[in-house]
């Protein structure tokens, strides 16, 4: 694996990998959370940690600081997980990052298994790797929390073309260039958005098996199941229309189709079968309605299809814009540099 890029460009023989954990109002878990956190993994010359600071009104940064943390990505106000996720993303890769390790401020995931998260990635076997927890064997998760989880990834399975067991789960390494690829736009989740793209974007997924700790605290994504069961079943389907709109609008024209056969049997039978066409008045508007939006539903799916051709030409764009970003050196967006180091990143 080469070395990172400086911001000049210059190529060192220095491999990094940076550990970066989205925060929000964390002061009192980042203690137990960074104190897990490995200094040296093998294969790597530099370990750096990174948070990013979701807009918590609490000492979080301060925490951090005294901790040891060596980055700070602070975010003006509070832009959910996902626009965090993004932004410790693109902060990694221009703090010169080969390998970059998300994991969560809970301490939910066991960061002794961080070596092997990035073995695939260090022996070129794959480009991002997902920490697949035993969902099933987690002992604070529901009975109804495990089903959905399984529905969840087997959903995802289908939506990606991957075989990953635990779409869910957030402990999750990507060499340079898959993050420079990753273009995160739910406001929700990435978690589902990363791996469908991933997957659509024909980048090598990989998965090892991953423990996890205690309970540390609840998770604060949802409130309850019924949201957490609203909110992920309309990501996924947002998600998964914006990668493969024509077969969704196709599918739903194909529903259309069939309402619209049955609506007209009734008026259908009466002509063919006995030649009569009078009545079933109610049969032939309603079956033309159905039909009407049939083609029309088919229409919107190759509408559609063209905008999403339009978004993977303007991912690629925006993967050339990073790209040209880091040879000129371009500083991380909401980067705080450590007052005590004295020096920008």
């Amino acid at each position: 694996m080469s070395g990172p890029g400086s911001p000049g460009g210059y190529r060192s023989n220095v491999v990094k990998l940076i550990i970066q954990i989205p925060c929000l109002n964390e002061e009192a878990q980042l203690p137990v959370s960074l104190g897990a956190l490995p200094r040296k993994v093998e294969g790597f010359d530099v370990v750096e940690w990174l948070i990013v600071d979701d807009g918590s009104t609490d000492g979080t940064v301060a925490v951090a600081r005294e901790l040891g943390v060596d980055h700070v990505v602070k975010l003006t106000n509070n832009k959910g997980l996902a626009h965090a996720f993004q932004a410790g993303l693109d902060a990694c890769l221009k703090l010169g990052a080969d390998v970059v390790v998300n994991t969560d401020a809970d301490n939910q995931y066991c960061t002794e298994d961080i070596p092997a998260l990035v073995q695939p990635i260090l022996r070129g076997d794959a480009d991002m790797v997902i920490g697949a927890r035993d969902v099933m064997a987690i002992e604070h998760f529901s009975l109804v929390k495990k089903r959905l989880q399984k529905l969840g990834s087997w959903v995802i399975q289908h939506a990606s073309g991957t075989t990953i067991p635990d779409a869910t789960s957030g402990f999750r390494a990507y060499n340079r260039e898959a993050a420079l690829g990753l273009t995160v736009v739910s406001g929700y989740t990435y978690t589902l958005e990363s791996l469908i793209q991933a997957g659509q974007s024909l980048v090598a997924v990989d998965h090892v098996v991953v423990r996890t700790n205690p309970e540390l605290r609840e998770s604060r994504l949802f409130g309850s199941m019924w949201v957490y069961v609203r909110r992920n079943a309309l990501a996924i389907f947002r998600i998964y229309t914006g990668y493969e709109p024509l077969r969704v609008f196709t599918g739903m024209a194909l529903g259309l189709l069939l309402l619209a056969a049955m609506a007209f049997t009734p008026f259908l039978y009466d002509w063919l079968v006995h030649g009569d066409r009078s009545g079933h008045l109610q049969s032939i508007v309603m079956g033309g309605v159905l039909l009407l939006a049939a083609v029309q539903s088919f229409a919107l799916g190759v509408i559609a299809d063209l905008i999403a051709a339009h978004r993977v030409v303007s991912q690629r764009t925006l993967e050339r814009v990073r790209r040209i970003e880091l040879e000129l050196g371009v500083e991380p967006s909401y980067y705080v540099p450590d007052p005590r180091r004295g020096h920008d990143p």
